[in-house]
């Protein structure tokens, strides 16, 4: 029998908070699980050390270690692929969204006038290997806040700002007195109207949902201020009945999930990969919601992302097999520009649509784009646009 599916816990029952201390997050615990040789623990050591690894055992147990090619294990393990920087089309190093242009301090960034997003903490149940801040997620960093009063005082100071959002690393994380606190600050700001916490916990680490006293505090706040989780599930195989479990009692509390997937090579590019993910999503009351194009990141476009002429094939494609609300998906770009939706293609010309432009650019919003597309295009900056 497989070392990994020998993890057999009843995660409904298990102590969120401690079962994180077995969490594996170096090689040497690795083995714990998997068979590694020599040859290939010296490499994964290596990778590693560049970037950090965390994996819960609850996503471990999902890994076919009978199947070479299992998604969920290109998602969690580390892969020497990991330590090739250039690709055909060059790569970004570091915030291909944004991010520090529109730091306001205190982890508020202010990429857009109607929402702020906060940066809660650094810390994640586990690092996905395709994480477009990939270059510091795990390490030490300026971006947890220190004062939440202080981004409150932001947030209350800027009418304009009618959501907002609790990212990180990922919130959910905070221990439940602590992320109260937060909330409570945000349900007497008036202007705005609802609150996001983006997590990806209810797909690889679901344990955290069965905590009552989190459950019932996030219902009462719903009844107040409206409140709704974008998640993060990219695979089928990540649809578990514990998995299942942790969405319906979000969904209890009256708060609606929106999943947030990337397109992602050797993970989920497939007709049938995404068919099914969106139908599995929509099966236990998931709203599909974006399916990002994966971003030229150092260390991350070589190993994941896809051609976007193969892509919005597959996307439209699998769009021809879905129901109305499975195909709600919008496939997008989150570029340093704003957020970018790919409409599709006619022969070499992608067609594209700015949905949400940057503070500093209000009059790009809806605006339109034809680019040249090429085979081994992956990114807008890949691409010519063509004039009409």
């Amino acid at each position: 029998m497989s070392k990994i599916k020998q993890i057999d816990v009843n995660w409904e029952v298990v102590d969120w908070w401690m079962e994180l201390k077995n969490n594996v997050n170096s090689v040497d615990k690795l083995k714990n699980y998997i068979n590694l040789n020599e040859e290939d623990e010296a490499k994964l050591k290596e990778v590693v050390d560049k970037h950090p690894m965390n994996i819960p055992r609850y996503y471990l147990s999902l890994i076919d270690e009978n199947n070479p090619n299992d998604p969920i294990k290109k998602l969690a393990f580390p892969s020497e692929e990991e330590l090739t920087i250039s690709g055909s089309m060059g790569e970004t190093t570091k915030d291909p969204y944004g991010d520090d242009k529109h730091n306001k301090g205190n982890g508020i960034l202010h990429k857009y006038p109607y929402s702020a997003l906060i940066v809660a903490t650094d810390y994640c149940s586990m690092y996905c290997r395709h994480c477009f801040r990939k270059a510091i997620v795990g390490l030490p960093n300026d971006k947890t806040v220190d004062n939440f009063k202080k981004a409150l005082e932001y947030i209350k100071e800027h009418k304009e700002i009618t959501n907002v959002i609790i990212s990180g690393g990922d919130p959910m994380l905070i221990d439940t007195p602590k992320l109260k606190k937060m909330l409570e600050g945000l349900k007497e700001i008036d202007h705005v109207n609802f609150v996001r916490i983006g997590t990806r916990t209810p797909v690889v680490y679901p344990m955290r949902f069965f905590d009552d006293s989190l459950m019932e505090y996030l219902k009462e706040f719903n009844k107040v201020k409206t409140l709704y989780i974008p998640t993060h599930f990219n695979h089928v195989n990540e649809i578990t009945p514990t998995a299942k479990k942790a969405i319906l009692r979000i969904r209890e509390a009256g708060i609606a999930v929106n999943n947030q997937a990337v397109l992602l090579k050797g993970v989920n590019d497939s007709v049938e990969d995404i068919e099914n993910l969106m139908n599995g999503l929509t099966s236990i009351g998931v709203n599909p919601y974006y399916l990002y194009q994966c971003m030229p990141v150092s260390r991350v476009r070589n190993h994941f992302q896809v051609p976007l002429k193969d892509a919005i094939d597959m996307v439209d494609e699998a769009k021809t097999k879905l129901d109305g609300y499975a195909k709600r998906f919008k496939f997008i770009m989150g570029h340093d520009i704003g957020k970018i939706e790919i409409i599709g293609r006619i022969e070499d010309k992608l067609v594209l649509k700015h949905i949400h432009s940057r503070p500093e650019k209000p009059e790009e919003a809806s605006s339109m784009k034809i680019m040249k597309l090429t085979p081994n295009a992956g990114w807008l900056d890949d691409m010519e646009e063509i004039s009409l």
